[in-house]
């Protein structure tokens, strides 16, 4: 089995949802078990769940996108991360990273390109989207990567949403698929 973890911190449950939509893409990919590992409201991690990071094939990192870049827990999450760093613990481990903003742009580039470096400092393997935009004049707001993101998936919930409301369905598939696309990645590199 091909082990992947999904460890984010959601705000206000928004990235939650986008979090769950690519835990059940990672069902759909054959021989891989997700997990999910919430970053809690401080910024911390349990001694099983930085446990459960190390035994993954992948891992997949999830943030809102607060003033152009990660929350604070994520940041503090990646901090602590150090010792990991230290002895290359996640070396060669395939990497991915979705985000959520309020606004359709929210400077979510900013945090791909944080957890992209991130994942590069841990010696880690970047997997993309693999997806193409909905850039035509016929595309829809649930369409697939409607938002048009390559190096994660992006997701949009306005600021005055509940969890219910957002993210947009499209959004949420867009999420499900590359979740899918990282655990089948990280199977190809486990053989």
């Amino acid at each position: 089995m091909t082990k992947v973890a999904i460890v984010y911190h959601s705000g206000y449950g928004h990235t939650k949802n986008q979090a769950e939509a690519v835990h059940a893409g990672v069902l759909r990919a054959q021989g891989a078990t997700p997990e999910l590992i919430a970053i809690d409201a401080e910024g911390n991690l349990s001694d099983a769940a930085w446990a459960s990071l190390e035994a993954a094939d992948a891992i997949i990192f999830g943030t809102p996108t607060y003033m152009g870049t990660v929350s604070w827990q994520f940041k503090k999450f990646a901090d602590t991360s150090s010792k990991q760093w230290f002895g290359q613990k996640w070396k060669d481990k395939v990497a991915a990273g979705f985000t959520n903003s309020a606004t359709m742009n929210g400077d979510k580039g900013s945090t791909m390109s944080y957890l992209i470096t991130f994942a590069m400092q841990h010696s880690m393997v970047w997997v993309g989207t693999g997806l193409m935009p909905a850039n035509s004049k016929a595309a829809q707001r649930n369409d697939v990567n409607f938002v048009g993101g390559f190096s994660g998936a992006l997701a949009q919930s306005p600021s005055d949403s509940s969890p219910q409301e957002g993210p947009a369905a499209g959004d949420l598939e867009t999420a499900s698929q590359f979740g899918q696309r990282v655990a089948e990645t990280a199977q190809k590199f486990k053989k």
